[in-house]
Formats: C-alpha cells, sequence, structure tokens
C-alpha cells in the first residue's frame, strides 16, 4: 500500500463518525482530538484542522501535514516549505474559505470540475454547523475554495499543476488513488460491533446495540416485530433473533434466541 493510500484509506474509514451531541445541538466533542499529542485542547472546538492531523498521525506520516488545530495555520506551513498550490491533488490537504482559514479536507480524487474530499467536522446539507466526518463533493473554481497543501509523498501523487514536477507530483488532469498506485484504491474494512456476550442479553439491556442488532434482523428478513425494533431488548428481539439463527441453520438450543459469538458475527451488527 503506497503513502498516498494510507492516507485516502484512513480518512475514509472514518467517514460517518459523529460528534457528541448535548443540549439540543451538536458540541465539537470528539475523539481526533484526545489522540493528537499536543492538541489534546483542542477537544470542543472546531475539529477539521485536527482531523487531518489525526489521520496523518494514524498513517505514520504525521511529519508531512502540519499538527495544527488552525486551518490558518496548516496554509502557513505548506506555504513555508514552497508546497501550496491552487490545483488540486490526490493526497493534498485542501482549505477553504478566505486565506484558507475557514475549513480543511483531504482530497480523495478529482476532475476538470470536481474535487472529491473527506472532512471532519462538517455535514451533509452544508450549513455552518458540522457534526462529523463526511465524504464531499466540491466545486474546483467556488470562491469558497482557497487551495491546496501538497504533503511531500515518498513516490508523489498526481496534480492537475501544470508545473506538478516542482512538488515531486505528475501532472494529470484528473486523478483518482489508482493513477498514484497503479491499484484501485483499498476499501476499509466495515467496523462490526463486537459480540458484548450471552449474559448481556440476559439482563435485558437498553442499548443503541440492541437497535442496531434489530434493524439487521429486519434487513435479513427475521423480524418479529410489531414496532421498532428499538433500544430496549424485548421478546420481539429475542424472537427475531431466533428466527436468524435458524435461517443459519441452527436449531435446538442453537436455536433459542439467545445470541451466540458466530451467529452475532454472522449477522454484521454496525458499530454503533
Amino acid at each position: 500500500m503506497s503513502v498516498v493510500d494510507k492516507v485516502i484509506s484512513v480518512a475514509k474509514a472514518e467517514v460517518g463518525y459523529r460528534e457528541g451531541f448535548s443540549n439540543g445541538h451538536y458540541n465539537n466533542k470528539n475523539k481526533f482530538s484526545p489522540a493528537v499529542p499536543g492538541l489534546e485542547w483542542s477537544n470542543y472546538q472546531p475539529w477539521c484542522a485536527t482531523f487531518v492531523s489525526w489521520v496523518a498521525l494514524k498513517a505514520g506520516v504525521a511529519d508531512l501535514f502540519p499538527r495544527t488545530a488552525s486551518c490558518a495555520t496548516g496554509v502557513s506551513w505548506f506555504k513555508n516549505k514552497g508546497r501550496f498550490s491552487e490545483y488540486p491533488a490526490v493526497g493534498a490537504q485542501v482549505f477553504f474559505g478566505s486565506g484558507g482559514g475557514s475549513h480543511t479536507e483531504i482530497v480523495i480524487s478529482y476532475d476538470a470540475d470536481f474535487v472529491y474530499t473527506v472532512g471532519g467536522n462538517t455535514n451533509a446539507n452544508g450549513s455552518a454547523e458540522g457534526d462529523g466526518v463526511y465524504s464531499k463533493k466540491r466545486a474546483r473554481r467556488d470562491s469558497y475554495l482557497y487551495g491546496y497543501g501538497y504533503p511531500a509523498y515518498d513516490g508523489g501523487s498526481v496534480s492537475a499543476d501544470p508545473n506538478a514536477a516542482k512538488y515531486g507530483y505528475k501532472v494529470k488532469a484528473t486523478g483518482t488513488l489508482k493513477d498514484v498506485t497503479g491499484e484501485s484504491p483499498a476499501k476499509p474494512k466495515p467496523k462490526y460491533e463486537p459480540f458484548p456476550g450471552e449474559a448481556w442479553f440476559k439482563k435485558n439491556p437498553k442499548s443503541p446495540i440492541v437497535t442496531a442488532m434489530g434493524k439487521r434482523l429486519v434487513a435479513e428478513g427475521c423480524s418479529a416485530y410489531k414496532s421498532g425494533p428499538g433500544p430496549q431488548w424485548t421478546d420481539a428481539d429475542r424472537e427475531s433473533f431466533r428466527k436468524w439463527q435458524r435461517k443459519l441453520g441452527d436449531s435446538g438450543s442453537a436455536a433459542d434466541g439467545w445470541p451466540g459469538p458466530k451467529q452475532w458475527a454472522a449477522l454484521k451488527v454496525p458499530k454503533v
């Protein structure tokens, strides 16, 4: 896996993450700030730049990106190294707003008109209050898009900049990870909820895990629900899971409605 591939894979694997929610609104509490040495203080603050720093750290290329919670500082960091461009590049850090100080994301790919990104502290509808990590499609010539910082990747990347060679990149009018590596991008492994144990279910838990399980059972055609599913474990959950056990071919005590580890793994309950 190339260095660019690692960065993109780490970023894409976080799509779907949501920050904390309290008092009727999202509160900027996030898992990334406490995990980046030196940026622990930034929790509960806007965290788009912190997310990029976390991705770089997780991908093992922390020295190729600015470690900062400030977009403006990130712009200056790349400019001081002579690695800033108005053209997109695969794996670049893109900056938005006046002077690039409003928001930042990671470029996944680009074409003649759009740049495709993954960003933290943003949302689906483009309003000011971000709430999580999203895949985004941005117009390249939007005045809100300020420019791109080019990490000094070993082996380079591809860029729409006619002078890409001075950054160690190759010129390409449209760019994807395949253009960098010659391979299709690695797909992030799905994240599934670990088996909480049979005893946990026998305590009649109330948890979003139960809701997630119920939705998977419904999707598999194993519903015994008259309403829901919901977070409270009920007889309907047990009966629905019994249907799933029978669908798997289990019988007797292995189909008593109490989840077992192999049956749970086969259901692939998404991480909550």
